[in-house]
């Protein structure tokens, strides 16, 4: 997806298309950390601190339910 800024004010604005909002959950409520590597801009939802380890208690119930049939599919 290409995108341009608008103008917003003295600033600039990147206007997000609701799809995507709706797919990572993300609402105008929601903190945005916004960080670079040099060359990309990376935007990611801030996530309550408990959320990081839920997913991987919940990833980690996964692989051991499902973990030899989802490397034998991966072969």
């Amino acid at each position: 997806m290409i995108k341009r800024l608008t103008r917003h004010g003295n600033s600039l604005a990147l206007v997000i298309d609701r799809p995507i909002l709706d797919m990572l959950g993300i609402d105008a409520n929601t903190l945005l950390e916004i960080s670079t590597d040099g060359e990309c801009l990376i935007i990611s939802p801030v996530r309550d601190p408990g959320h990081q380890e839920r997913f991987e208690r919940v990833l980690d119930k996964v692989n051991r339910e499902y973990g030899r049939a989802l490397r034998r599919l991966a072969e």
